[in-house]
């Protein structure tokens, strides 16, 4: 069994959202955005990581799957994402997590089947996915779609360990 916890980053609010995975089956756990108070960057970074914290201590996930950063709007823009995803990924280093990092066109491949997903989609295919009754927040979703891809990339990866290992054992 594996608990995942999706982070989508950001410096005016951070989705989150955590499913539990068990035999290549995933269900749903929680989902949610931290809204971030507006002023200096430096509380906000303590507020994601603060919320991110105590979103380990209460679920007890045991591994992250995160956005990495992308080149947005400007170059400032890009350095506050990397600082915001920094002060989430830290409170989940510290507590053991595996982290796997992954683009958002890898994520929206994976739940949507397209890289060029637009966010409708991605909430769509979250809520068809984990059968939820009702779309949930953009960020949420986004964050779940990152915990989605990273139980599919995992799967695929044992998937193929499996295969490695049966194929060595025949040639053998």
């Amino acid at each position: 069994m594996a608990v995942i916890l999706g982070i989508d980053p950001g410096s005016q609010k951070t989705g989150f959202g955590i499913i539990e995975c068990v035999h290549g089956r995933c269900t749903y756990v929680t989902s949610g955005v931290i809204r971030l108070p507006p002023g200096a960057l430096p509380e906000r970074l303590r507020v994601i990581a603060d919320s991110v914290t105590q979103l380990v201590n209460d679920h007890c996930p045991s591994e992250l799957a995160i956005e990495q950063v992308f080149m947005a709007k400007s170059a400032g823009s890009a350095l506050k994402l990397g600082q915001a995803r920094g002060a989430a990924i830290v409170p989940c280093v510290t507590s053991g997590m595996a982290v796997g990092e992954y683009s958002a066109r890898q994520i929206k491949q994976s739940v949507v089947g397209t890289g060029a997903a637009d966010k409708r989609q991605v909430q769509h295919m979250v809520m068809t996915l984990l059968g939820l009754p009702a779309a949930p927040q953009e960020d949420a979703a986004d964050a779940l779609a990152a915990a989605l891809c990273h139980a599919h990339t995992r799967s695929s990866l044992v998937s193929l360990a499996g295969a490695t290992a049966v194929r060595r054992r025949r040639l053998r």
